[in-house]
């Protein structure tokens, strides 16, 4: 295995899995006996996540499943002064508009944009010229996002019911792709990558956070639904991970941002965040 590069900058501070809402079964039913489909995987997201989308203060919360000392993977520290209340839940595992060098007039959208962190921070980029489009699989995050946006007087955004595998957006209609530990609960991966490419502009880019795996999980860890749903079990491998996006047509491949997680590490595989970013021809 190869040594694992920690790049943790600035505000990139990321908790141990084991006591979070992506480990588990936070705010959601166990399912452990659910059988482990495509359609089982979606249908338990999508209920976890809407389980999420009610909580007051974030499933990342200290009173999410009656934990103490729960924290989120990912600190926005400041940057959480600049959005309206209640936007961040705690459900991302980087930052990915830090590097999404997003401009004044850019069409950005955000896959699984939950309660509208990432989308309200490009939206501040981009400016009255722009546009900026959120698009989450679960009615009540777009009815909290919304909600948000109004709050916070956002009127360069919209949020939009809908997969990422067959996303609601024009083809070549977007400068930039954001995305916030959502791929990894999505089994086909290759579609969403297909969709990312095909809403692009010639010249447009992504920049995602997810995460991934490296060495050889143990089954009985890909087969647990509920680690389906609490980002773990459909991490794919690091390396498998950046050449899907290569394969789709992306080039400029670049990993800004990577870091490793105590939960489930064995002695030779484990799991991480990456923060990725590529470019459409």
């Amino acid at each position: 295995m190869q040594d694992i590069k920690t790049e943790i900058q600035e505000q990139d501070t990321v908790a141990v899995l084991s006591n979070d809402c992506c480990a588990g079964d936070c705010c959601a039913p166990a399912a452990s006996d659910v059988k482990l489909e495509v359609q089982n995987i979606k249908a338990e997201v999508q209920k976890k996540y809407a389980a999420v989308a009610t909580q007051s203060t974030g499933c990342c919360s200290s009173d999410c499943c009656s934990t103490d000392d729960a924290s989120a993977l990912i600190d926005y520290g400041a940057l959480n002064a600049e959005v309206v209340e209640g936007a961040n839940l705690g459900l991302g595992c980087g930052i990915p508009t830090r590097y999404a060098a997003i401009q004044p007039g850019h069409t950005v959208l955000d896959l699984g944009s939950g309660a509208g962190i990432d989308v309200f921070l490009a939206a501040r980029t981009v400016g009255d010229s722009g546009h900026v489009i959120g698009v989450d699989m679960t009615p009540g995050m777009i009815a909290r996002a919304e909600d948000n946006a109004r709050k916070g007087g956002y009127h360069n955004v919209e949020f939009r019911l809908g997969d990422i595998e067959a996303l609601p957006v024009d083809s070549a209609s977007v400068d930039v792709v954001l995305s916030n530990c959502v791929i990894n609960l999505v089994p086909d991966k290759a579609r969403v990558f297909g969709e990312i490419h095909r809403v692009l502009r010639s010249g447009g880019h992504f920049s995602i956070s997810d995460v991934v795996s490296y060495g050889d999980l143990p089954e009985s860890v890909r087969k647990d639904v509920e680690l389906w749903t609490g980002c773990i079990a459909g991490a794919v491998d690091r390396e498998e991970y950046l050449q899907l996006i290569r394969d789709t047509g992306f080039v400029d491949v670049q990993v800004n941002a990577e870091v490793p997680y105590d939960y489930l590490k064995g002695e030779d595989y484990g799991l991480m965040s990456i923060t990725v970013e590529a470019r459409k021809v």
